[in-house]
């Protein structure tokens, strides 16, 4: 089973091409460059990780249960860039297309759908994460792995709970207790002030959790202990929102996850919107009727 992270990947494909100053469009004037590039990743990973099942995630809003438990979450992203904005219903009609089902849930993230059906599809089958998002190292246990996506096509980082213990020395829950008091900056939640992410690890690595470092405090220096304990609401607050959610009610069963490609409506969709190139990599051409 794959479990996109269409949220990573359509920010990637469409600053990837951006960058370059170009913006691909169809005749009429709609833009599809983040499509273009995000079906380039994606049928990159499906061929060199070979899924029988997929499914796609998405996020539905900026309105989730996490920022009504901080109202500043996230609060310092900007609005997507015009040209995007219509290419999230597109990239959905494509993976309709592809037969690959569209998943959300209101008042959740991308990231909880993603460790919903990892945790329940880890117990029939081994589950990859295709994402960008090193947040979703949490989830990687003995049946799920998470791919991380780097710099250019067909790079990839697979952490499994031994290349994630060799590479940064955490366990995967132990990603959330590092989140918890090195805060955030991306998804602008704070942590504890004053302590970064070298002296996180430390902590982390000494004392096991944010619990064992809280059994603890008198063996911290009196700098830290300090640090601590005058943010010790905004620690755990820190931490409940680094953690991502696996028990969202969620439709979406292991059948229709299944990849079976009606060649003749994936290539109607591509020619749709002017992307022959991908009708050729893909190998989908229409048969003539």
């Amino acid at each position: 089973m794959l479990l996109v992270d269409g949220m990573a990947l359509m920010f990637r494909a469409y600053y990837a091409s951006a960058a370059t100053g170009y913006i691909r469009r169809t005749k009429a004037g709609l833009p599809t460059n983040a499509v273009y590039g995000f079906m380039r990743y994606f049928w990159d990973a499906v061929q060199k990780f070979n899924p029988t099942h997929i499914a796609c995630c998405w996020d539905l809003g900026s309105k989730t249960f996490r920022t009504e438990q901080f109202a500043a979450y996230k609060g310092n992203r900007s609005e997507a860039p015009d040209d995007l904005i219509p290419q999230f219903a597109l990239i959905q009609e494509v993976m309709d297309s592809l037969g690959i089902p569209n998943v959300s849930a209101p008042g959740f993230e991308a990231d909880d759908c993603i460790g919903t059906l990892a945790t329940r599809f880890s117990e029939q089958m081994d589950v990859y994460i295709l994402t960008g998002d090193h947040d979703m190292l949490q989830l990687v246990n003995e049946t799920t792995s998470v791919i991380i996506m780097k710099k250019g096509h067909g790079n990839y980082s697979v952490y499994t709970p031994q290349s994630l213990m060799e590479e940064k020395q955490l366990a995967p829950a132990q990603i959330v207790d590092l989140k918890g008091l090195m805060g955030d900056t991306s998804d602008n939640y704070p942590g504890v002030r004053g302590i970064g992410e070298k002296t996180a690890l430390k902590l982390v690595l000494e004392f096991g959790s944010v619990d064992g470092i809280l059994s603890n405090l008198d063996k911290l220096s009196r700098s830290i202990r300090t640090k601590i304990e005058a943010d010790l609401d905004m620690l755990h607050l820190s931490r409940q929102l680094a953690e991502i959610r696996c028990d969202v009610e969620l439709v979406c069963d292991q059948e229709a996850c299944r990849l079976e490609l009606n060649h003749a409506q994936v290539a109607a969709k591509f020619e749709e919107l002017e992307m022959a190139s991908i009708i050729n990599w893909m190998g989908v051409a229409a048969t003539n009727e």
